[in-house]
């Protein structure tokens, strides 16, 4: 996916008055203020009462079909447009005491809403996204992939930030 590509999905985010943050490859990239890797899909965290609109908004740009994987869950899926276009959502819902909830309703895992108030840069233009130590945080947990070892060094350098034991 485009830089070029990516704005465009998020202009039509922002005009749709979908609540998003970048996650993932792009937030990082957006965050170092530069592209530094290409990217497969464009991942965003949302709160779920968003997803009617964003779904709208996203079938305009022909990204209208789930991608069947392994790991889709209701709170964690990838739409795509059978093409190149692939946007991988992580719902979550707001919490009474200002916590966001993620994952099944039977699990209680949450992170607070400070986690999704970074603010990242795509060709000039501004976006919301995860916060470099969060961003650092959610590259952990699993075995790092090609890309992780890519990303999570570049950020840990540019915030200072300790490098997590699987990247070291």
């Amino acid at each position: 996916m485009s830089a070029d590509d990516a704005v465009r999905l998020l202009d039509s985010l922002t005009a749709a008055e979908v609540e998003f943050s970048l996650s993932g490859g792009w937030a990082v990239d957006a965050l170092l203020h530069e592209q530094t890797r290409e990217h497969t899909d464009l991942d965003l965290f949302l709160p779920a009462a968003d997803l009617a609109k964003l779904v709208t908004a996203l079938a305009r740009h022909g990204i209208d079909r789930i991608a069947p994987r392994p790991d889709t869950r209701p709170w964690n899926f990838v739409l795509h447009d059978g093409s190149h276009l692939q946007v991988d959502l992580h719902l979550y819902e707001p919490l009474p005491n200002g916590a966001l909830h993620y994952g099944p309703a039977t699990e209680n895992f949450s992170f607070p809403a400070e986690a999704l108030t970074g603010q990242g840069e795509i060709s000039g233009r501004q976006f919301r996204c995860e916060t470099p130590t969060w961003s650092v945080r959610w590259h952990t947990g699993y075995p790092p992939r090609p890309a992780d070892h890519h990303d999570v060094p570049l950020l840990c350098d540019r915030f200072n930030i300790a490098r997590p034991e699987a990247f070291r």
